[in-house]
């Protein structure tokens, strides 16, 4: 699976610390990251997943023209040229979402991940309780609570999605049986 990371790109310490224990997570239990690609949050989660004892591709959606400004951690930098028009690539090429602590650009790619229907798991970012539109947001308290979450929440919007395909079928066959 494909997970988006999006945090801030001046982070503290302890910021860091998570960040990286997340990528970490991410490489032991076999996802793949995608991240904005340059420094604080995007560095520190694509230096766990690489420094893991399995490590992980680190997919880096860059703001820019140049692949080279990547952190040292991304494995496939992709240059947008389009700003942070590139937060919404971000989101749509990850399966699931981890915000962590950040700013505005953070708080737009959790919105653009409720747009897009991802699920979405909150480790130490915005407080994002009682808005309605972020109904698949998900608060936690470590790394792996949050890994955890968005296989959970991924797998079970993929037997909703099989159980309305199956859905779709029964009633395409009805459809036929009757013509």
């Amino acid at each position: 699976m494909r997970v988006s990371v999006i945090g801030g790109s001046s982070i503290d310490d302890s910021e860091a610390r998570i960040a990286e224990a997340v990528g970490r997570e991410l490489a032991d239990r076999g996802h793949t990251v995608v991240c904005g690609g340059l420094g604080g949050t995007m560095a520190a989660v694509c230096r766990g997943a690489r420094t893991a004892d399995d490590p992980a591709e680190t997919i880096g959606i860059l703001p820019g023209n140049r692949r080279s400004a990547a952190n040292r951690f991304v494995t496939v930098p992709i240059a947008t040229g389009i700003g942070h028009a590139r937060n919404a690539l971000v989101v749509q090429n990850g399966d699931a979402v981890i915000a962590l602590a950040g700013g505005a650009g953070t708080l737009s790619e959790i919105g653009m991940a409720a747009a897009y229907d991802r699920p979405i798991v909150g480790l130490g970012t915005h407080d994002c309780d009682g808005i309605d539109a972020l109904d698949r947001f998900e608060a936690v308290e470590t790394p792996a609570e949050a890994v955890a979450a968005v296989e959970e929440e991924t797998r079970r919007m993929a037997v909703d999605e099989a159980v309305l395909d199956d859905a779709a079928v029964d009633e395409a066959s009805i459809d036929d049986d009757r013509s």
